[in-house]
């Protein structure tokens, strides 16, 4: 093997291995969205409302969303969070002495990832909103799509590196790009589902918004992907044509 392929083929590897790591580490946190809202109350009746309703299995979409909004909320793939303020109704204790914020969370369930969206959020008679609902479908399948097919692709890499040649890494290229269009795809159904809910609950006023670090890590993740896959093609592609000539030159 040519050291040019070798010296490919390990760059390639090394921004495949990154990529998983931001991938995984996308999916599994809570950051893909967060909300920054000033402090609320803690004594306040609807605040305390809102907890209460955001802790319920049976919370819908603009319920969740509501406390999200205005308790300094964060959205993840598979979890809600929003922010407890120091001392409030149901989260203080008498023995700590100290202030803190209490974070409280809830996770999507299997039934919540895959339930229809509204054309009006927590009105079930409104009509279900195509759109928003393959978007979120799409949003939560894709990343795993995605880290499959490049924990595929490693096993390919595997075997090459024991057969000692780089021509099955065009397999493992192939999944790489494939697994880089899943993160895109996923990051851009995750703006267009948010945009489009942001349309129908209007954030409150002093309520701002902003695209997390977990959803910077999937973006980031994506072009790892691409170049990991144009180097595995490249030497793969290249490794074995430079063999195919070298053994028509020694046939001649």
């Amino acid at each position: 093997m040519d050291n040019r392929f070798a010296t490919a083929f390990v760059i390639a590897c090394v921004l495949s291995l990154i990529s998983t790591i931001y991938m995984a580490a996308s999916i599994g946190t809570d950051f893909w969205y967060e909300y920054r809202s000033p402090v609320q109350e803690n004594s306040s009746d609807l605040a305390k409302s809102i907890w209460t309703d955001f802790e319920s299995d049976e919370a819908d979409e603009k319920t969740y969303n509501d406390a999200l909004f205005r308790f300094n909320g964060t959205v993840g793939l598979w979890r809600r969070c929003i922010t407890i303020p120091p001392n409030a109704y149901g989260y203080s204790s008498p023995e700590r002495t100290e202030s803190f914020d209490a974070t409280k969370c809830m996770s999507f369930t299997l039934n919540e990832q895959f339930m229809e969206k509204f054309v009006d959020p927590g009105n079930h008679n409104s009509g279900i909103d195509l759109l928003r609902t393959y978007l979120w479908r799409c949003q939560f399948l894709l990343p795993f799509v995605s880290l499959g097919l490049m924990c595929f692709g490693a096993v390919i890499g595997l075997c090459a590196c024991i057969c000692r040649s780089l021509y099955p890494t065009i397999a493992t290229g192939i999944l790489h790009l494939l697994a880089g269009l899943c993160t895109l795809g996923s990051v851009s159904c995750y703006v267009a589902g948010i945009e489009l809910l942001h349309q129908k609950l209007e954030l409150p006023e002093n309520v701002s918004g902003e695209f997390g670090w977990s959803f910077c890590l999937a973006c980031v993740s994506a072009p790892l992907q691409f170049m990991a896959s144009a180097l595995f093609i490249w030497a793969a592609h290249t490794n074995r044509k430079e063999y195919t000539l070298m053994k028509a030159y020694r046939v001649a």
